[in-house]
């Protein structure tokens, strides 16, 4: 399941918006970025699918969706930080850490965003229409070296446990990470007592740290009740797992 989190962002009522789709079509190549800081860079590729150009603007955040371009405060430079892509070809940025401190007994999180404004053409110029930029954002994972055990084992080592739901009402569930990595679900399925209680929105755990899902439905903990998850690798694909719920 692709991490991704597109946002509409509504520019104004303009004449002569361009006649095309309502969707991004600039696109980014992958789910997720991996940063080894012993790297001097990262490249990331974008695609414009669109058959005119659109203008990109790049920019990376610690997590604060909100953060405007001129805000980011995240230790990386992006080159070029906008540019203008032409239909249907490709454009790598440069992803370069400026050597900040960041801890090196465990991963850090950051996220990029990429936003695609299209443009505007001479059509129906007596027309007013509503343009919008898309905006998207994936997780960039900031990786030291020499960290013990791999992204995917990681996945396989969190435990899990059934708590009160946060408004009393049932119950959630509670994933433990021990690992120095940052482990993604893009889905986790309560089975017990014949049933199938599903979180099918998925999220992340921190390194040793703690994360709570709601899942639907679960008014009472099964028997014998176990959680089946599918982590997300360092390349987008599900990894399965089914352990057991700890009392």
């Amino acid at each position: 399941m692709k991490s991704l989190n597109r946002i509409a962002c509504g520019l104004g009522v303009v004449a002569a918006l361009f006649a095309g789709s309502a969707a991004a079509s600039v696109t980014v190549g992958g789910t997720r970025v991996v940063y080894p800081l012993e790297n001097r860079e990262v490249t990331v590729k974008l695609s414009n699918d669109r058959a005119e150009p659109s203008l990109v603007q790049v920019w990376m955040d610690k997590g604060n969706a909100d953060a405007k371009p001129g805000e980011a405060s995240a230790p990386f430079v992006l080159t070029p930080p906008i540019f203008r892509m032409d239909a249907k070809k490709s454009q790598t940025i440069r992803m370069m850490y400026t050597g900040d401190a960041l801890p090196q007994d465990k991963e850090s999180v950051f996220w990029l965003n990429v936003l695609d404004v299209p443009p505007k053409t001479a059509k129906n110029a007596d027309v007013n229409t509503l343009q919008f930029a898309f905006r998207t954002r994936i997780k960039v994972f900031a990786r030291p070296k020499g960290l013990p055990g791999t992204p995917e084992e990681a996945a396989g080592k969190v435990t899990w446990k059934l708590v009160p739901a946060a408004d009393n009402k049932g119950f959630d569930i509670k994933a433990t990470n021990p690992t120095a990595y940052y482990v993604s679900f893009s889905k986790i399925d309560v089975v017990g007592a014949g049933q199938t209680y599903t979180n099918d929105v998925g999220g992340m755990v921190e390194p040793r740290g703690t994360a709570q899902f709601p899942v639907k439905n679960l008014k009472a903990i099964p028997a014998n009740a176990h959680v089946k998850y599918s982590g997300i690798s360092d390349f987008g694909g599900a990894l399965p797992f089914d352990a057991p719920i700890a009392p």
